[in-house]
């Protein structure tokens, strides 16, 4: 049971992003009064989710590339952008309705917290507290545990800043949730930039210490969702190192050189031309970026030659996940597709998994008084 001075510390934290969210709803009603040429933000109802009303929100730049995101567990649902002959395509994985979404999927375009990937057996300890967390991975929590920010309803708010269309979206998660100690009030922030970038920027404070490591879990091929696998695409990571794991897939705290391994993309590679040497069925790694974090920079590039779509990728995080949809089995169907083995990759920009409880790893805690900020940049053309 939450005390008096608990429940005034969520309500408190509910309203401030309740304010930051309606101000950004206010721009965007601004904006659509003065909408000229292609631009625009849109909203539709899209279902409900444990009662409460899910909106699919649309954002159009002034090129055509659009995005569609629902509040529903911040999920990008779709993503069009043209190839070389200028013709859209989505290139996400993901479902039409939002039945399918609550049916279970593995976390398609959405928001991950309050922990992106796992933290071993379900613990950590912070300021001489043992925090248990909910486990729903095997022996370890991932991705935020049973019900993480992928699965909430968030309020959320259209703008328009100059540089694009964009969508904010706001939720609490109260002291306890899943396990975590502290009142978490978090923004999520879309922008789609007129430079044909995809900006996913994220703020979060909170009113006890905590750890935190936010990410986003889109499912990507370039060829267009659903167009065969993903194994020909050519994949750059800027990462000279990576974070070898035990059975339970937890980092055993060494950093690994990628040299003269199948992890070695510091050069472009085609993502299916070592895979075979993978003992995992496919690549689940985390790689240790070589900017360190704490800075803008780029962290991959992919390149799909049939449809010339590039894909660049920058961030001030300190890695990066890279999946490759190694249990995507057929069972997935969406959007009038079949989601067969590596019919999509991941790049989920992050904190190095199991940082709680690593100390030579970089820092997730956030204290009060402080103010969690990091930024993704999705850059997106064609050659």
């Amino acid at each position: 049971m939450r005390t008096g001075s608990s429940v005034k510390v969520w309500l408190a934290a509910l309203a401030v992003v309740a304010a930051v969210v309606l101000a950004g709803c206010c721009e965007r009603c601004k904006f659509q009064a003065k909408e000229k040429g292609k631009m625009s933000v849109t909203k539709e109802p899209f279902g409900q989710a444990d009662g409460q009303a899910v909106e699919l929100y649309t954002l159009t730049n002034k090129n055509g590339l659009r995005a569609r995101i629902m509040t529903y567990g911040g999920i990008l649902v779709s993503f069009e952008t043209p190839d070389r002959q200028g013709k859209l395509a989505d290139i996400t994985l993901g479902f039409d309705t939002l039945e399918e979404y609550l049916k279970g999927h593995p976390y398609f375009g959405a928001t991950i917290g309050r922990y992106g990937n796992r933290i071993g057996k379900g613990k950590f300890t912070l300021d001489g507290v043992e925090y248990k967390l909910a486990v729903n991975n095997g022996p370890n929590h991932l991705h935020g545990g049973i019900k993480g920010f992928d699965k909430v309803v968030w309020e959320a708010g259209g703008f328009e800043n100059g540089q694009g269309v964009g969508l904010r979206l706001g939720y609490v998660s109260k002291d306890g949730e899943e396990g975590y100690p502290g009142n978490l009030a978090c923004i999520v922030t879309y922008l789609l930039t007129n430079e044909d970038e995809l900006r996913i920027s994220y703020e979060a404070t909170t009113d006890k210490a905590t750890v935190l490591n936010l990410t986003n879990h889109t499912y990507w091929n370039l060829a267009g969702q659903g167009e065969g696998d993903i194994l020909g695409h050519e994949l750059m990571l800027a990462a000279d190192r990576y974070t070898p794991v035990d059975e339970g897939l937890i980092p055993t705290g060494e950093l690994r050189s990628v040299k003269g391994t199948p992890m070695d993309f510091t050069k472009a590679m085609e993502i299916g031309s070592r895979i075979q040497q993978v003992d995992i069925g496919g690549y689940d790694h985390n790689f240790v970026l070589n900017s360190g974090g704490g800075t803008m920079a780029l962290a991959a590039t992919v390149y799909e030659r049939g449809s010339g779509r590039v894909m660049e990728i920058h961030t001030d995080q300190p890695g990066v996940q890279f999946y490759t949809g190694n249990f995507l089995d057929g069972s997935n169907k969406g959007k009038g597709k079949v989601y067969n083995k590596h019919y999509a990759f991941c790049l989920e920009t992050q904190h190095l998994p199991d940082s709680p409880n690593r100390p030579q790893f970089p820092s997730v805690v956030l204290r009060p008084g402080e103010k969690y900020e990091t930024v993704t940049v999705h850059r997106f053309y064609t050659k």
